[in-house]
């Protein structure tokens, strides 16, 4: 699933790279957040191409909104996500249908992400406190059993809502396995990105 934002200059970069996959079993669902750029033209082409692309489009909501918009249309048995300023290296599904094989009873796996960038974000407890990436719950990394993820739901959150599902896992006695393989690549240099936003909101700028 892929919710996006006004990204209309890199989104054809996350398309791809899920196109690229080796792993060939998916769907992809992409929530245009409201975008008020060229976005819906550049996605015409993708989702008129292949009856695995499907577009959905909401008024702007934030990112926890726009995934559960997308969770609600999902078919699988799985939902996992993607940023779209990120992108998954080729063996990105492959790798985490490997892991759903060897744990058939695990709910959430999560983890295995390669940073582009500084490797530092503001804490969402503290924001004035910056934390590794590593210590971090990055939602794109997600792969959520789709009855999990509907009966947890992502609060319409418009920064951290993928921390805010992580603790409300936790708490709910769901036990996540972690990836190590890093296939998933975050850009920490995307100018737009919420991160950034955040950053310059307590930089005062």
């Amino acid at each position: 699933m892929l919710t996006t934002y006004n990204r209309a200059w890199c989104i054809e970069r996350a398309i791809a790279s899920v196109l690229a996959q080796t792993e060939q079993r998916w769907e992809l669902i992409i929530v245009d957040d409201g975008s008020t750029d060229v976005t819906a033209d550049i996605l015409a082409p993708y989702v008129q191409s292949s009856d695995r692309i499907c577009l959905l489009a909401q008024p702007n909501s934030g990112t926890g909104a726009a995934r559960q918009t997308g969770i609600s249309h999902a078919h699988g048995d799985f939902v996992t996500f993607l940023d779209s300023d990120d992108e998954y290296l080729p063996d990105h599904l492959h790798v985490r249908y490997r892991y759903i094989q060897d744990f058939p009873h695990c709910d959430f796996f999560y983890g295995g992400v390669q940073v582009e960038g500084p490797a530092l974000v503001p804490d969402r407890h503290d924001p004035t406190r910056l934390i590794p990436i590593a210590e971090c719950a990055v939602g794109g990394t997600f792969v959520i059993r789709r009855e999990l993820a509907q009966k947890l739901g992502f609060a319409p959150l418009r920064y951290a809502d993928d921390a805010d599902f992580f603790e409300r896992a936790l708490a709910a006695g769901v036990v996540p396995v972690c990836v190590t393989e890093p296939t998933y690549r975050y850009h920490r240099t995307s100018p737009d990105s919420l991160c950034t936003q955040r950053e310059r909101q307590l930089a005062g700028h």
